[in-house]
């Protein structure tokens, strides 16, 4: 499986790469070190190329390459920093210019929110603006979104949040890996009754 990890930190060292690699680490361990590849995109290193794309229209090489990797995903993390109560323009851009390069890149994609920030009251931002942006480019998003305050570190409650949202995620993952094996019809089209019973536990 292939796990793609989108971090909008600007800073070095960023605390919103530091969640994105906790994130990422504890969801690899629970869908199995040996099949999981991780390869993280740090907008930040492709901050000219999102801004060049809005007034030429084609994303550049670097660019070209993540849009690739994460289309080609099985699943996807997505991590931010708080800007004025709500995800970062960056982070922001990035995705306009995914959807306009592929309207359905992320079309039934697991995928993973997260956000850091300097207080806890900007904790709504997971479900007022990030999960409403995924769902408009009909991804998956699993139900346990991760928030990080700057007292949250080293304090107790995150640990678990982590290693909950990483097991719903690996687990969507698996599932909709799952659902692929079917052979379908002649035209490659898998019944719906099939597709369930392929996400229903053994047993």
């Amino acid at each position: 499986m292939k796990l793609v990890v989108v971090s909008a930190g600007l800073s070095v060292p960023s605390s919103t790469r530091l969640l994105a690699d906790r994130l990422a680490a504890a969801t690899a361990a629970t869908a199995g070190q040996s099949s999981a590849q991780v390869q993280v995109v740090e907008l930040r290193d492709l901050a000219v190329e999102i801004a060049h794309t809005f007034t030429n229209g084609f994303p550049g090489r670097a660019l070209s390459a993540a849009f690739d990797a994460v289309a080609a995903a099985d699943g996807l993390i997505a991590v931010t920093p708080v800007f004025s109560a709500s995800y970062s323009g960056l982070f922001k851009s990035f995705f306009d210019a995914l959807s306009v390069t592929d309207a359905d890149a992320l079309a039934g994609k697991p995928v993973l929110i997260a956000a850091t920030g300097g207080t806890a009251r900007h904790s709504l931002v997971l479900d007022h603006a990030l999960r409403p942006l995924f769902a408009y480019l009909k991804a998956v998003v699993v139900p346990t979104g991760v928030y990080a305050a700057s007292e949250d570190w080293g304090a107790e409650g995150l640990d678990g949040r982590i290693e909950r949202a990483a097991g719903e995620l690996a687990a969507l993952m698996s599932g909709l890996s799952a659902v692929a094996k079917p052979a379908g019809d002649a035209d490659g089209v898998v019944p719906f009754e099939e597709r369930l019973a392929a996400l229903r536990p053994a047993g």
